[in-house]
This record gives structure tokens, C-alpha cells and sequence, in this order.
């Protein structure tokens, strides 16, 4: 790997909003802050579905299987992490029932014309499972293309 794309070694937070999303697919971004190097989760809403509603033609699928953020809540979520001297460093969402795996739909909206939309985001896909999280594996873009590597999910012990 040529470049560090790391993401936290805490993963609870991420994995309870995905899993609260379920059936439907959950996303959000992970900020990091550019002094300390903490990690920031934020969840956000698949606006998908209020989006279909508006434009059946270019948004044909469900939140079931596809994720869109909300264009307003983006932007409010990328100038509060500006404003708090953070980067933007990972988006994530789920797969449910389907594995986690960067599908071609993910890769167009990362890297529409075949340059990252985001350089130096990565994305986190996490496969939920009949409800839970199961598998998850990051992408980034390098060179020409996306790589990628798997993520250890630690669940939270039930004691």
C-alpha cells in the first residue's frame, strides 16, 4: 500500500448506526482531526428513497440497496468538520444481505469519469448481515484504480 488509509481501531459507534439501518443500507463519514488525529464518527442519513420520489428515472433502485446522501446535510456535515480543523477522511455504508464489496455503482459515484470525486477519501463497506455486521473492507483510490483491503470488525463483547 502506497499511501496510510487508516481507520479507527474503534468501530462500535460505526457498526451500531449501520446495523440500526437495517434492512436498508446505512452510510456517514469518518473525520479526523488534522491536530490530534482523532476520530470522529458521523452518521447520516440514506436519502435514497426521498430522492427516487423526486427522480424515479435516475434513482431506480430502494435505500435497500443503494445509499445517497442528502446534498444539504452533506455540505453541512463537510464545513462543520472544516470548521473543527477536521478532514473528511472516510465515507462508509452498508451492504445488506450482499457482502461488502466496492460494487460498480460505488466505484462510478467515487470516481465518476475515472478520477476520484474525493481525493485521499477512502470507503469503508460493511456487510450487514440478517441485521448484523459481518465483513467490511476498505477502498481507496491509488494510481489508476481503487485497492483495497479487508477491516477487522470488533464486536462489543456482551459481559
Amino acid at each position: 500500500m502506497t499511501g496510510e488509509h487508516p481507520v479507527p481501531t474503534d468501530l462500535r459507534r460505526l457498526i451500531a448506526h449501520l446495523e440500526s439501518t437495517y434492512p436498508n443500507e446505512g452510510c456517514g463519514v469518518l473525520t479526523r482531526s488534522n491536530a490530534t488525529g482523532r476520530w470522529r464518527v458521523v452518521p447520516m442519513k440514506n436519502a435514497y428513497d426521498e430522492y427516487r420520489v423526486r427522480d424515479p428515472a435516475r434513482f431506480s433502485r430502494t435505500s435497500r440497496t443503494a445509499y445517497v446522501f442528502d446534498s444539504r446535510e452533506q455540505l453541512r456535515v463537510w464545513e462543520e468538520a472544516e470548521s473543527a480543523g477536521e478532514t473528511v477522511a472516510c465515507i462508509f455504508h452498508s451492504h445488506t444481505d450482499v457482502g461488502a464489496y466496492f460494487s460498480h455503482e460505488d466505484r462510478a459515484m467515487a470516481a465518476p469519469e475515472g478520477q476520484p470525486l474525493w481525493p485521499g477519501v477512502s470507503y469503508l463497506v460493511v456487510a450487514v448481515d440478517s441485521g448484523k455486521a459481518t465483513d467490511a473492507r476498505l477502498y481507496w483510490w491509488e494510481g489508476e484504480g481503487f485497492r483495497e483491503r479487508q477491516i477487522r470488525l470488533k464486536q462489543p463483547s456482551n459481559s
